[in-house]
């Protein structure tokens, strides 16, 4: 036997009466030759003609007959006012949970519209990564739903003003230089003397150099040695190639500096549009192991100025110490 899936306490659904086998109609025309028969007999007990007897008999059985008919309709008729009233339920809810999500589509679609961002952009992410979503291998779904994650991370950290990035970045870096209108202010210390032959050291330059001839950019770029032992025929050259780009470039050697000026930290940074701070952490071993984004005006601040401090120190036309 099956068990009820009824919920202990829930009144039952009203339905149709159970069925015990017997048609209904043949079932209800039985009940009402019993009735009759009953009446019929009752009647015999007075002393009446036959004609009032069996007209008592037959109205009676009729109006038994009426009677079940009238049962079964109200029965009926309440499954069906119970079953409407459910259905009429479930629409509502369908109906509020719809609206729910319109609003919440059109929310988020005003935002889109009332924010810096372009719409186009965040509708066609919106629309391919559904796509994404809906077919192909298992592998693909993980990793694009994984980019959407961290996609979704770098915008609240941005909201924030300040984003990390464990390790060195191969992205964000490139994309900065190409979007910059304004300025590019950069130093580069020994941490990056294995960085400008890489891939990304290339790509890194290639995009300087279009911000320069095709956005009208201008980028400066100090070289940070400790002493000036450590400017040798290498980084001389280094220098007129970028030179050669289009870019102003000094050296600083961090010994040379007055008192007052090396007492503060100096890694590698850029200032991206006086607006961003683009800053690299080395850990013990010198490698990169931390890349931050940073927007606070006064971190910024202190950025700016300190660049300016540094380049002002530097050299423009540096010579190979002897």
């Amino acid at each position: 036997m099956h068990a009820s899936t009824r919920t202990p306490g829930a009144p039952a659904a009203l339905g149709p009466p159970q069925q015990t086998g017997i048609p209904p109609f043949l079932l209800k025309t039985v009940i009402t030759a019993l009735i009759g028969g009953f009446t019929y007999a009752l009647t015999n007990a007075v002393d009446q003609p036959e004609v009032w007897k069996l007209t008592v008999s037959v109205f009676v059985a009729g109006a038994a007959m009426i009677v079940q008919y009238m049962v079964d309709f109200e029965r009926r008729l309440g499954a069906v006012e119970h079953s409407l009233t459910r259905h009429n339920t479930e629409m509502k809810e369908l109906v509020a949970e719809g609206f729910a999500k319109i609003n919440h589509a059109t929310e988020l679609f005003g935002l889109v519209e009332g924010s810096a961002l372009r719409a186009d952009g965040v509708t066609r992410l919106v629309r391919n990564a559904t796509m994404v979503g809906s077919e192909g291998p298992e592998i693909m779904k993980a990793f694009a739903q994984a980019e959407v994650t961290r996609l979704g991370t770098l915008m609240a950290n941005l909201h924030q003003k300040h984003a990390d990035y464990d390790g060195e970045d191969h992205d964000w870096i490139v994309t900065l230089t190409q979007c910059a209108s304004h300025t590019i202010d950069a130093t580069s210390t020994s941490v990056d003397h294995d960085f400008w032959p890489t891939e990304l050291g290339q790509r890194y330059l290639r995009a300087q150099r279009d911000a320069i001839h095709e956005h009208g950019v201008s980028i400066r770029r100090l070289f940070i040695v400790n002493t000036p032992q450590e400017i040798d025929e290498e980084l001389l050259q280094l220098v007129e190639h970028q030179k050669g780009l289009g870019i102003e470039v000094r050296v600083l050697a961090l010994s040379e500096l007055p008192p007052t000026a090396g007492i503060d930290t100096t890694n590698d940074f850029i200032v991206f549009d006086h607006s961003l701070s683009y800053e690299v952490e080395p850990d013990l071993r010198g490698m990169n192991a931390k890349t931050t984004l940073d927007l606070r005006d006064d971190r910024v601040a202190r950025r700016i100025k300190r660049f300016e401090e540094l380049w002002k120190a530097g050299e423009e036309e540096p010579e190979p110490d002897e």
